[in-house]
């Protein structure tokens, strides 16, 4: 067991960072660069041209470590899946922004439509292939379960792709999303181990990984994951949670990712409610606490310091 959690991390991170002296030069040439909104802050104008997609050394790394385990720990499958899944989307969807110069990227309804069917198969995996149950383990309530019958399904799609999304808003500051899922991927590891779960080698991979992207991802970024890589990191999350019966649980080690969405949900909620006002300076919250003159690198570290002590409250609620 201990054998299998250093191989998963130190194999994934050596990927990780042997790549990206390969990987973010291409991207480079590509000229694969992002393009910062200009009612943005200021300060984030020179980030134009830094590479995207840089969560394609994220997936290679989980994917490469995971299926060097996945013989003996056929739980890492789903997860495998979801992660990836939601990584071509991601990746489909920057490519036509970047590379074919769409700046739609993807449409609404053509995301929307990829990411329910990745999460179609995903549950249809786990009820035909797994014994896994859509029962959620409630935290600290030994033995407690909600369980809502044939409503566990829609209440699945609910919680992927929330999850998904809200992991994607937070990328939106150099190290941001790397360092909370790098967490809550910590958390998913000690349960994992725990319980014995059988997903401890592509827990531990995104460890690994997202450890050797922090290398080339923290202030000042020279690349990002873009859409690639933030929405394989929801999937892998809520995959997670998923196999350990622990959905509700991404809500406390997930905080932040909860608080993004729901502050854009918010901001245009008021927004047409109200005929243009405002509750934040900006949305995602992470940008408001920038308009309110905090160092991208304090949010940074407020919000992985804030990851860290719900992942520890969570721990508590687990046994």
């Amino acid at each position: 067991m201990n054998s299998v959690i250093l191989i998963s991390v130190m194999v994934s991170f050596a990927i990780s960072v042997l790549l990206g002296p390969v990987v973010i030069p291409f991207l480079r040439r590509l000229k694969v660069g992002q393009t910062e909104r200009t009612e943005g802050p200021e300060s984030h104008l020179k980030k134009n041209g830094t590479p995207t997609m840089g969560g394609i050394l994220i997936l290679v790394s989980v994917v490469i470590t995971s299926l060097l385990f996945v013989r003996d720990y056929p739980g890492i499958i789903p997860v495998l899946f979801l992660t990836l899944g939601f990584g071509l989307v991601g990746f489909l969807d920057d490519y036509i922004k970047v590379v074919l110069k769409r700046s739609m990227g993807l449409r609404a309804w053509q995301k929307f439509g990829l990411q329910l069917v990745v999460t179609g198969v995903f549950v249809y995996y786990l009820m035909h292939y797994t014994n896994v149950s859509l029962e959620m383990k409630l935290p600290f309530l030994e033995g407690a379960y909600l369980d809502f019958g044939w409503w566990n399904i829609p209440i699945l799609f609910f919680i992927v792709i929330g999850t998904v999304n809200g992991t994607n808003f937070t990328d939106g500051l150099d190290g941001l999303a790397s360092s909370v899922t790098v967490l809550v991927a910590t958390f998913f590891t000690v349960v994992a181990i725990g319980t014995d779960s059988g997903i401890e080698p592509i827990t531990c991979a995104v460890v690994g990984a997202l450890l050797g992207f922090l290398l080339f991802n923290v202030h000042p970024a020279s690349v990002f994951m873009g859409d690639t890589g933030s929405l394989a990191l929801g999937g892998f999350v809520a995959a997670a949670a998923y196999m350990m019966q622990m959905p509700v649980f991404i809500a406390i080690v997930g905080f932040i990712y909860l608080a993004e969405v729901m502050s854009v949900i918010l901001q245009v909620s008021y927004f047409k409610m109200t005929g243009g006002k405002r509750i934040f300076k900006m949305a995602p919250i992470h940008h408001h606490f920038e308009l309110c003159g905090w160092p991208e690198t304090r949010v940074v570290a407020v919000f992985s310091i804030v990851t860290a002590l719900l992942c520890l409250v969570a721990l508590m609620g687990v046994w």
